[in-house]
C-alpha cells in the first residue's frame, strides 16, 4: 500500500484513495474465497458420485488451499500493478488543479514575509483594540460619574428653590435676605431648645 497520505485527494472525495484501495483489495480476496469454496464443493459432490474413487475430501482441501495460494500471490502481484495505477491516474489530483473552496487562495496568495507582515498588523489592531475598549470603559466610568454629580446639583438646586419659597412666603424675596432669615429663625428655634432642656433640668432637680 502507498505511504502518500494523499490529503488533498482525500478532502475531495470525502475517504483516502489507499482506503478505497484497501477496501477494493479485502472484496476481491473475499470474493476469491468464496469462489474457491464453491469449487471445492463442488468437486466434492462430483467425487461422491464416482464408484470406488481412491480421493479423499482432505486431500481435496489441500488442492483447495494449494490452489487458493497460487491464485492470492497472482492477485497479489496484480493488485499491486493496480494499485499504482489507481493512484497515479485515476485518484490523483494533478498538482496545477485547485478544489472550489481553495480558489480563493490562488486569487489572494502571499508569500512568508506578507504573511508575518499581515500577522504583526492583526497584532497592532488587537493591542488598538484592547486600548479603544479600556478607554471606553473609562469614559463610561467617567459618565456615570458626572450623572451622579448632575442628581446632587439638581438636589441642591432643588434645595435652593425651597428656600426661596420659603423667603417669599415670609416677604424676603432675595435669597440672601431668605438665607439671613433662615438662620436667624434656626438661633431662635435653637434658644428655644437650650431653655426646654433648662427648665426640664430644673424640675427634675426641684
Amino acid at each position: 500500500m502507498s505511504v502518500d497520505p494523499m490529503t488533498y485527494e482525500a478532502q475531495f472525495f470525502g475517504f483516502t484513495p489507499q482506503t478505497c484501495m484497501l477496501r477494493i483489495y479485502i472484496a476481491f480476496q473475499d470474493y476469491l474465497f468464496e469462489v474457491m469454496q464453491a469449487v471445492e464443493q463442488v468437486i466434492l459432490k462430483k467425487l461422491d458420485g464416482i464408484p470406488n474413487c481412491e480421493i479423499s475430501p482432505v486431500q481435496i482441501r489441500k488442492c483447495t488451499e494449494k490452489f487458493l495460494c497460487f491464485m492470492k500471490g497472482r492477485f497479489d502481484n496484480l493488485f499491486v500493478k493496480m494499485e499504482q495505477l489507481f493512484l497515479q491516474w485515476i485518484l490523483r489530483i494533478p498538482p496545477n488543479i485547485l478544489l472550489p473552496e481553495d480558489k480563493s487562495q490562488e486569487m489572494h496568495s502571499y508569500s512568508e514575509e506578507e504573511f508575518h507582515l499581515l500577522q504583526k498588523e492583526i497584532e497592532q489592531l488587537q493591542e488598538k483594540y484592547k486600548t479603544e475598549l479600556c478607554t471606553k470603559q473609562a469614559l463610561l466610568a467617567e459618565l456615570e460619574e458626572q450623572k451622579l454629580v448632575q442628581a446632587k446639583l439638581r438636589q441642591t438646586l432643588a434645595l435652593f428653590d425651597e428656600l426661596q419659597n420659603v423667603g417669599r412666603n415670609h416677604g424676603t424675596s432675595d435669597f440672601r435676605d431668605s438665607f439671613v432669615f433662615l438662620v436667624q429663625n434656626s438661633r431662635k428655634l435653637q434658644n428655644i431648645r437650650d431653655n426646654v432642656e433648662k427648665e426640664s433640668k430644673r424640675l427634675k432637680i426641684s
